[in-house]
C-alpha cells in the first residue's frame, strides 16, 4: 500500500474548482500514490467521479482525509477541516495567509506541513508550478468576456448595408499576466484596445499584441527602469500628469478592466468616483481586484453595480472560478508539478527536502510551528491592514509589489519572455 493523496470537495460555495484532474490522477498513481477523491469534488468543474475512477482514483468521503499523507486543495482548509487531518500530512493549496493570522496559526496547531502555492518563486524551474500566472491568465480572459456580456453593444466594427457599427474601446489598466491576456482577448473580439502600466518595458508587450500604450512618455518615464530591470519611483509631478492623462482617456472608453492586485495589502485605487462619473451611460468597468478592496471606487465584491450615470461596475468574486473547468485543469497541473519535486523517485514516497529553494519559499507551517519568515513571529500581533496605494501610483506587477511589501525596496520586473508577472 503506497502513500495516499486525498483531494476533497471545496466547501466554499464560491469555489467551484478542484485540485485534481483525470490527467493528474494518472500521473499521481504513476508516482506510487494511492489517490482518493471525495465524491462530488469535481462536479462543478465538469469532472464526474467516473472520470477520476477511470484513471485510477478511489472515490471516497470526507473522513478519508484522516489517512492521507498529502492533501491537495484549492483554498486553505478551515479549522473544522483541519480537525480531520493527521499530523504531519503535507497540505498544498492557495493559503491566502496575508491578514489571516488566526487561520495560519490553526494550520500550525494542527501539525500539518502546509505549503502556500502563491509563494512559488519565479524561477525557470518553477514555471510549471506558478498558480498565480495560470489563474491570472484565465482571469484576464474572463474579465473581457464579463465586460462584453454587460456591454449592450457589439465589440467589433461591423460594416453593414444599414450602416457601420463602430468598434468598442477597451482600456486595460495593468499589463501583467491578466492584463496581457485581457488585451489579447479584447483584440480577438475586434475591440480597439489601449493599455497602461508603470513600466516602460510594457510598451513593447502591449504593441506586440496590437494595442496602443498610454503613458506620459517624457524623459522621466524613459528612465523609469534601471539597467537591472528595477522600477524607479516616479516624481509627484509625473504621477499627476499620468493621472490627468488616464482620467481624460477613461472618459472616452466603453470598457475598462483593472488588474492591479498586490499580495499582502489592499489593491491600489486606480479609478476614482469622478472618473466613473465621466464615463458614458452603458460603459462598463471590470475590477479584478475587488476581493482586496478593488481598484475602482464604488466597486462591490460579488456584485454588478450600476451608477447614477448608467455605468456598470463589475465586481465578480473568484473570476478564474467562473471558468472552473479550464481553471481546474491548469491548477491541478501546477500542484502535480510541485508535488513531484517532493517525491523520492526510488522509494516512491514523500521525501520533503527542507533545504530545497521551492520548499523554503512555499512552506508555511511545519512540525507545529509557523516557519515562513514572513509570518513566523515570536510574539504574533493582530494584523493591521496597511493603507491602500493611492490612484496616482499604479502597480501592476504582483511579483515586484510582493518584494516591495517584504523589503520596502523596488523590485525586479520581468517580461513575459522570461517569466510573466502574477498579476490577477
Amino acid at each position: 500500500m503506497g502513500q495516499t493523496v486525498f483531494i476533497p470537495r471545496e466547501l466554499d460555495g464560491n469555489e467551484p474548482r478542484v485540485a485534481a484532474s483525470p490527467d493528474t490522477v494518472k500521473r499521481l498513481t504513476a508516482l506510487g500514490f494511492d489517490v482518493v477523491i471525495e465524491t462530488g469534488a469535481g462536479t462543478r468543474s465538469r469532472i464526474p467521479d467516473e472520470e477520476f475512477a477511470k484513471t485510477g482514483a478511489s472515490i471516497g468521503n470526507p473522513s478519508d482525509v484522516a489517512k492521507a499523507d498529502v492533501v491537495l486543495k484549492v483554498r486553505r482548509p478551515s479549522e473544522a477541516e483541519l480537525n480531520g487531518y493527521k499530523a504531519g500530512a503535507a497540505v498544498i493549496a492557495m493559503m491566502d495567509p496575508y491578514g489571516n493570522d488566526a487561520a495560519v496559526a490553526a494550520l500550525a496547531k494542527s501539525g500539518v506541513t502546509a505549503f502556500s502555492m502563491e509563494f512559488m518563486p519565479r524561477i525557470t524551474r518553477a514555471q510549471s508550478m506558478d498558480v498565480l500566472s495560470s489563474q491570472a491568465n484565465l482571469a484576464g480572459y474572463q474579465a473581457v468576456i464579463d465586460g462584453a456580456s454587460e456591454y449592450d453593444r457589439a465589440l467589433p466594427m461591423m460594416m453593414t448595408a444599414a450602416g457601420t457599427v463602430p468598434a468598442a474601446k477597451v482600456f486595460i489598466m495593468g499589463v501583467g499576466v491578466a492584463g496581457l491576456q485581457a488585451i489579447a482577448t479584447a483584440r480577438r473580439l475586434g475591440a480597439v484596445v489601449t493599455a497602461t502600466d508603470v513600466r516602460p518595458a510594457a510598451k513593447e508587450q502591449v504593441a506586440s499584441l496590437g494595442a496602443k500604450f498610454l503613458a506620459v512618455e517624457d524623459e522621466e518615464f524613459k528612465a523609469a527602469e534601471t539597467a537591472g530591470g528595477y522600477a524607479k519611483e516616479m516624481s509627484k509631478e509625473y504621477q499627476a500628469k499620468q493621472a490627468a492623462l488616464t482620467a481624460e482617456h477613461i472618459a472616452k472608453q466603453d470598457i475598462v478592466i483593472t488588474t492591479a492586485l498586490i499580495p499582502g495589502r489592499p489593491a491600489p485605487k486606480l479609478v476614482s468616483a469622478a472618473m466613473v462619473a465621466s464615463m458614458k451611460p452603458g460603459s462598463v468597468l471590470v475590477d479584478l481586484a475587488v476581493e482586496r478592496g478593488g481598484n475602482v471606487e464604488g466597486a462591490v465584491a460579488g456584485q454588478v453595480v450600476t451608477t447614477a450615470n448608467g455605468v456598470k461596475i463589475v465586481g465578480h468574486l473568484n473570476v478564474p472560478g467562473r471558468i472552473a473547468a479550464s481553471a481546474s485543469l491548469l491548477y491541478a497541473r501546477n500542484l502535480f508539478a510541485f508535488l513531484e519535486t517532493l517525491v523520492d523517485k526510488t522509494t516512491k514516497t514523500l521525501a520533503i527536502n527542507r533545504d530545497d529553494d521551492l520548499v523554503k519559499a512555499t512552506m508555511l507551517t511545519d512540525g507545529g510551528r509557523i516557519v515562513h519568515p514572513a509570518f513566523a513571529k515570536a510574539d504574533p500581533q493582530p494584523h493591521v491592514e496597511p493603507a491602500a496605494i493611492p490612484a496616482t501610483t499604479m502597480i501592476a506587477d504582483a511579483e515586484a509589489a510582493s518584494a516591495m511589501v517584504a523589503t520596502g525596496q523596488p523590485a525586479e520586473s520581468k517580461s513575459p519572455s522570461s517569466k510573466p508577472e502574477g498579476t490577477a
